[in-house]
């Protein structure tokens, strides 16, 4: 009995090996099928980089004779054949359709992730693995020389500034939700989203908990063969199951530089980056792409507007434009804006839910879109796009309708001055506060609130990422939270014909305190009719860092300070009889850690000091923004 098991054992063996491919994949999957009738699957090659380390490398291209172009997705996700006995079917479906359209595909783990030796830190450091990747693609045999990049989050954010270096195979990109690669551009200073006006965004507390691979991972010997590794790739993904947190409350915890040890997380990146301030030098030897830098090719931008980082998304499209070098480089840039979440362009249907607020039909035709660009670029075919595609393409909600522009913002829009004002008070909804197109002639007004950062203001919807159960994305009714004193509410008389926004809100605040230092928000909000508030934007700002980010200044009490908030950036319709509103506050919690007014590190303290905050609206000291405005 006992050989006729071993007998059996064997016989089931070999039949799993034989019912697959070389490449490990099943052949009974029509998905694999297909691909494998089309395509030459070349997987785990470990690509040699100039010091030596190898990344684990995935190659489909078509079977042809003939030199190909390659698209290129580089990423510290896991893209294995299998998980939990799946198919990670989107990295197929991705080769199938550009095999069918003439082109290799290529997906490589940076170094330190899943295959990949080396060891990992955000963004794909160093920059050199790129520039070394797109040397080895070009010189094989297959390649017609032409690379373009693609990918989303964080395989699309170390490519901008992989492409400052300017390599001559990297001939186009499709960057999309690419905002955590952008360090300093314009007037947003977010270090890959960090920061926000000097808060830290918790977003990356909750990212790296789920991402992080522990330094005692196994690793695989080095010096395997191809074929092995393929193999022990179908039976171990190398993926962490980290226990499942609940990351509402997890990111409650005081200090914050502990929050990924309260919950038993890997922390070894997120130990060296909880401590850095805004203009630690560290912030600008990385993967980042600063403003600061020259930048080398054409690109198709995909933004959303409910994504973290819409504003600096924007900003570095028109930076680009204006500043790049190469007059051609300045020609080539193409930006999209859809009203999505982070990553969630290709989920829009014809009735579009982002939160609880119906976009209507929201659909694009990206994938077209994104082929006649790289045919352009990579395979040298004169086409329609650059005469059929707008320079920018952006979405207006309210009218729910695609737009497009050769600029951003539009030449049509306007900036229109609003200025904050009350009688008494502007403390919640319920309040008398206003805004209004006339400047105050007051000598002295102000509205006051108490912020206790141990009962912050929630997050409720918003421009956000990766926070797990902890924030929700997206529009949702502001008016239960516009209850609350600690919320001073401004909002327009109603608009008679309607009336479009569209482009960068400028926010203006003139502000004091009781406390050394402490935060400041901004909200924008849609008010229709019968009460209804949707949030569309919101920014903050940390008052020390007023005068720059090099320096830190304090507060006195007595003394009033202007801050200028970070733009706001969206596109949304005011039907008839809707208002604007601005909703201003001192905390917009879990989604920025909250400032505990003390005047210390705040990232590694438990006490705080309940501060009296006042936004000031005279003749002096008139608080006021900006509105972008198409009549």
């Amino acid at each position: 009995m006992k050989k006729l098991g071993i007998i059996i054992a064997f016989i089931c063996i070999t039949f799993q090996i034989y019912g697959q491919g070389k490449h490990g994949y099943p052949m009974d999957n029509p998905l694999v099928k297909e691909l494998s009738e089309i395509a030459v699957i070349d997987q785990k090659i470990m690509m040699p980089m100039r010091d030596g380390v190898r990344l684990a490398t995935d190659i489909y291209r078509p079977k042809t004779d003939k030199p190909v172009p390659i698209i290129f997705s580089r990423t510290p996700y896991n893209f294995n054949s299998w998980r939990d006995g799946e198919l990670n079917t989107r990295t197929l479906k991705t080769a199938l359709e550009a095999v069918k359209r003439g082109y290799a595909y290529v997906i490589q783990n940076e170094r330190g992730r899943y295959y990949s030796e080396g060891e990992w830190d955000i963004l794909g450091v160093p920059l050199t693995d790129g520039y070394d990747a797109f040397s080895w693609m070009k010189d094989q045999v297959w390649s017609n020389g032409k690379i373009g990049t693609l990918g989303c989050s964080s395989t699309a954010e170390w490519q901008m500034a992989v492409a400052a270096l300017d390599h001559p195979s990297h001939a186009a990109m499709v960057p999309q939700g690419f905002g955590a690669g952008v360090g300093t551009v314009g007037d947003f200073y977010e270090q890959g989203n960090w920061y926000k006006g000097g808060v830290e965004q918790l977003l990356f507390f909750s990212w790296l908990y789920g991402v992080e691979h522990d330094r005692f991972k196994p690793r695989i010997p080095s010096g395997a063969s191809q074929e092995d590794l393929i193999r022990i790739s179908r039976y171990y993904d190398l993926a962490p199951e980290n226990p499942s947190v609940d990351m509402s409350k997890a990111l409650d915890h005081l200090p914050i530089k502990d929050i990924l040890k309260n919950i038993g997380g890997k922390s070894e990146i997120f130990d060296q980056m909880v401590n850095r301030k805004p203009n630690d030098p560290k912030w600008f030897q990385g993967g980042l792409y600063h403003d600061t830098m020259d930048f080398g090719v054409p690109s198709f931008w995909f933004a959303s507007w409910y994504d973290v980082s819409v504003g600096p998304n924007i900003s570095l499209f028109n930076h680009i434009r204006q500043h790049a070098k190469d007059p051609q480089i300045r020609d080539n840039q193409y930006l999209v804006i859809a009203p999505t979440l982070h990553c969630s362009y290709t989920r829009a249907t014809e009735n579009t839910i982002v939160g609880e607020r119906s976009m209507g039909d929201a659909r694009l035709n990206y994938e077209e879109q994104i082929y006649k660009w790289f045919d352009l670029w990579l395979k040298e075919i004169p086409n329609d796009f650059k005469s059929k595609t707008p320079r920018v393409q952006y979405f207006t909600m309210g009218s729910n309708t695609w737009k497009a522009s050769e600029q951003w913002p539009p030449k049509e829009s306007k900036l229109t001055t609003y200025y904050f004002n009350s009688n008494v008070a502007a403390n919640s909804r319920f309040g008398d506060g206003i805004l209004t197109p006339k400047k105050p002639s007051t000598l002295k007004s102000s509205d006051s609130f108490i912020y206790d950062p141990m009962s912050p203001v929630s997050s409720y919807g918003g421009n956000v990422c990766c926070t797990g159960n902890a924030v929700k994305g997206g529009a949702y009714d502001q008016q239960d939270m516009e209850t609350r004193n600690d919320i001073l509410v401004y909002t327009t008389e109603a608009f008679k014909d309607g009336i479009e926004l569209t482009g960068f809100v400028h926010t203006t605040l003139f502000v004091s305190s009781d406390a050394k230092d402490t935060d400041f928000t901004v909200k924008l909000v849609d008010v229709a009719p019968d009460g209804t508030a949707y949030n569309l934007d919101e920014t903050i700002q940390r008052v020390r860092y007023r005068e720059g980010y090099d320096k830190e200044v304090f507060m006195e009490e007595g003394q009033v300070y202007e801050l200028k908030m970070s733009p706001l950036a969206t596109s949304n319709y005011f039907k008839p009889g809707h208002r604007i509103r601005v909703e201003i506050s001192s905390s917009n919690f879990p989604r920025f850690a909250r400032n505990l007014n003390t005047g210390g590190n705040n990232y590694d303290e438990s006490e705080a000091v309940i501060a009296r905050n006042s936004l000031h609206h005279s003749k002096l000291y008139a608080s006021k923004i900006e509105l972008p405005l198409i009549k």
